[in-house]
């Protein structure tokens, strides 16, 4: 297992100064209707292939469209950092005062970030922790929990017995590193009895699928899985168990035990049909809501105290910044139809 770097000092804010100066024009997203002539505010997402992510960046578009915040159109970097780049020069020629964005890979942001302060741009990112580089604030949830609800709810399950594919993200980033220590600190403590197979993905739902499949030939007895983005690992998964006679619902004999984590509609559903028992619910609306929330405040140079607000958050200090951690549930066949799930109430 790769192991994630530790923080560093933030770096000297003038070193970062060349990476995004220039004049390359971003990528937009054409659906976004905003006038760029009275924008404070750019907005990055950082992939379109995920639903979690499709409904984040529709939560955002309702948001922009009920006036939260003036923003450019918003821009795609497509899990491509060359293209994030770009995208911020983008925002930077536009003279922005504040951006969001969400890296996937958070080791190699500390040169953005400290360019963009450099520049008097706040950054604000959403779902990812960068370790290094300057931010004005982090919007995310506790990934270490998250893990550990999903350990606990499967070791719960399991009686504290058997085999557990764990589909984990790309380990150079934050989320996939926190997540997986989460569930392998849980699972030695308290259910040494089962034998967890990690099987790194990448985010991929393709490699997720061939791995699980080379893990369910030579681990027959599996019976549990652990997904670390419903997203990207639902779909590909339940076609997998179905193609081999293993998708059976909850309660019946050979059931594998499935814990996600996203809380998008397809687990919902999955949830109440048997298929998936569990997921921990990201909250995709509510990171659109405090991402432009806190974009508006760091464009007016608004400054937040640590600890409770009054979102039910927590509001922390970080070496490089503040980060908003907001509340995650987790879902299971006896709250899934709670109306106050995001993923209850955004239209497919």
């Amino acid at each position: 297992m790769h192991h994630f770097k530790g923080r560093s000092a933030v770096a000297g804010a003038a070193a970062g100064a060349v990476l995004i100066a220039g004049s390359l024009t971003g990528c937009t997203k054409d659906s976004t209707s905003a006038d760029a002539s009275g924008a404070d505010i750019g907005i990055d997402i950082p992939r379109d292939d995920s639903s979690f992510w499709k409904s984040y960046e529709r939560y955002l578009k309702d948001g922009i469209a009920a006036g939260d915040a003036r923003t450019l159109p918003i821009t795609d970097s497509h899990n491509d950092e060359a293209q994030l780049k770009a995208n911020l020069q983008h925002f930077e020629a536009s003279r922005v005062k504040a951006v969001v964005i969400a890296p996937q890979s958070t080791p190699n942001t500390d040169q953005i970030l400290d360019h963009l302060s450099y520049e008097r741009i706040n950054t604000v990112v959403v779902d990812t922790e960068p370790e290094h580089g300057e931010v004005y604030m982090v919007v995310r949830t506790d990934n270490v929990a998250y893990g550990t609800k999903a350990c606990e709810f499967l070791g719960k399950q399991l009686k504290g017995k058997g085999k557990v594919a764990e589909l984990q993200g790309a380990l150079v980033s934050i989320n996939a590193y926190e997540r997986t220590r989460g569930f392998a600190g849980c699972m030695k403590a308290k259910y040494p009895g089962i034998q967890v197979i990690e099987l790194p993905t990448e985010w991929n739902g393709d490699t997720a699928s061939a791995k699980l499949q080379d893990t369910l030939a030579a681990n027959p007895d599996l019976n549990g899985v652990y997904m670390q983005a419903g997203g990207v690992f639902l779909q590909p998964t339940l076609s997998l168990l179905q193609q081999k006679g293993l998708l059976k619902p909850a309660g019946q004999p050979g059931h594998i035990t499935i814990v996600s984590n996203d809380g998008i509609p397809e687990e919902l559903d999955a949830i109440r049909k048997g298929q998936i028992d569990a997921t921990v619910s990201q909250p995709a609306d509510l990171y659109a809501k405090y991402a432009l929330y806190y974009a508006r405040a760091a464009a007016e140079n608004r400054s937040f105290p640590t600890g409770p607000t009054d979102h039910g958050s927590t509001i922390v200090a970080l070496p490089n910044g503040l980060e908003d951690r907001l509340p995650a549930p987790l879902v299971t066949r006896e709250n899934v139809d709670d109306r106050t799930l995001w993923g209850n109430n955004i239209t497919r």
